[in-house]
């Protein structure tokens, strides 16, 4: 899932990045409300944490014009604004959750996966490849009812692929998919991930197909050899 944080603590704004990049999500981090804005008229996001008062444009701006371009897009404001007036005028203009400063990550974290059972646009939270199915909010795989052991970067990468069902992507691609998560990936890094990966698809019938000079991709024909 990709999350856009828009907070301007620092301290904070670092803390949630790498608590949900540690859970497996995309984040992007914009410090005032004009990038904010900006990210989301150009960008694709599942999720916005948005704090109320940020420079350059006030987080309730940045809501009301989200609404007005008819965005569906889950909005969780988190603010040291905790009146009831407050809360409601957030509300109000469309944001879908609220929680005040202080807050344990536990329960951000906890509002965010509730967010994002939600969803928007009808977007499902579970991709199916035949018996495969991917949770994107649980961050678990499973065949057949058995749950497969993957580490953040494999289910990172099984991601990828299930949201582009029979499409190849390429080893550079892929290095741009896993950089979004936080952290600078290799292609020699990307060879290992797709090994260890397609190991454990295969316990389970599932195979990753290589196209010499074209990519990777689930394969749709099971047990093909």
């Amino acid at each position: 899932m990709r999350i856009l944080i828009a907070e301007d603590d620092v301290t904070l704004a670092d803390g949630l990045t790498r608590s949900l990049r540690q859970s497996g999500h995309s984040v992007d981090c914009v410090k005032d409300g004009a990038a904010a804005d900006a990210a989301l008229t150009t960008g694709q996001f599942d999720l916005l944490i948005l704090d109320v008062g940020l420079p350059r444009l006030s987080g309730l701006e940045v809501l009301r014009r989200l609404r007005g371009r008819n965005a569906t897009l889950p909005v969780l404001i988190v603010t040291a604004l905790d009146g009831v007036d407050d809360r409601v005028r957030g509300l109000d203009l469309g944001a879908d959750d609220y929680l005040a400063k202080p807050f344990a990550l536990r329960e951000l974290e906890a509002r965010v996966r509730a967010l994002a059972r939600r969803g928007h646009s009808g977007s499902s939270t579970v991709l199916t490849h035949g018996d495969l199915v991917f949770d994107r909010v649980g961050k678990t795989a499973e065949i057949r009812g058995q749950v497969l052991d993957l580490s953040a970067r494999e289910l990172a990468l099984l991601e990828i692929f299930m949201q582009r069902p029979g499409r190849m992507v390429n080893k550079e691609q892929i290095v741009g998919f896993l950089s979004e998560w936080g952290e600078e990936v290799s292609i020699n890094a990307v060879e290992v991930y797709i090994h260890r990966l397609r190991k454990k698809l295969e316990q389970g019938g599932v195979k990753i197909a290589t196209v010499r000079g074209l990519g990777y991709c689930l394969d749709r024909a099971y047990g093909r050899q």
